[in-house]
């Protein structure tokens, strides 16, 4: 297994513009511009987050809140540091947003051929759905469902703070 670089994973705000387009134009071929990213960040029900690494952005993700699940937009790692655990990072990120009570299902479509993120997805417990038959190319649709023992009352999601509540009650 590669060793795991752990990263801060916090909103995305304008400054960090040029590193997640160069990480985007550098994993995509069809790569968003600074202006799909603006009008996708200024809707209300999407957010977009970056892993740091030493002062640097290493991942990014863009997703969308639904009802009843959470829809990734955009997903990508630095080229150069995938394979360590970043975008894993940033994928439980948004499984510890998921709850029995409001959201429990992740989802997002990738494409055909983007044999590189169906692999992560399918790593990440997504099982693909569907096949959805597109301009310019066909997707598939992977969705993650929050796990049965984690649905119960007392699962809380992890954060920052998770280790030291859990020391504090002597867990």
């Amino acid at each position: 297994m590669s060793p795991k670089l752990t990263v801060h994973i916090r909103w995305v705000v304008r400054r960090d513009m040029p590193e997640v387009l160069a990480i985007e134009q550098a994993s995509s071929p069809r790569s968003w511009g600074d202006e799909d990213f603006l009008v996708a960040l200024r809707q209300r029900n999407t957010i977009g987050m970056v892993a740091e690494l030493n002062h640097r952005i290493v991942g990014f993700m863009v997703y969308e809140l639904h009802r009843d699940h959470l829809h990734i937009l955009k997903f990508a790692v630095d080229p150069a540091l995938q394979r360590q655990r970043i975008g894993t990072q940033l994928f439980q990120r948004l499984v510890d947003k998921l709850s029995q009570q409001r959201r429990n299902k992740l989802s997002c479509a990738v494409p055909e051929s983007r044999l590189a993120g169906q692999l992560f997805f399918k790593a990440c417990g997504c099982r693909c759905m569907a096949r959805l038959f597109g301009d310019p190319e066909e997707q598939y649709l992977f969705s993650y469902r929050l796990p049965a023992e984690k649905q119960d009352q007392t699962w809380a999601p992890e954060n920052r703070i998770t280790p030291y509540v859990e020391e504090a009650n002597g867990d």
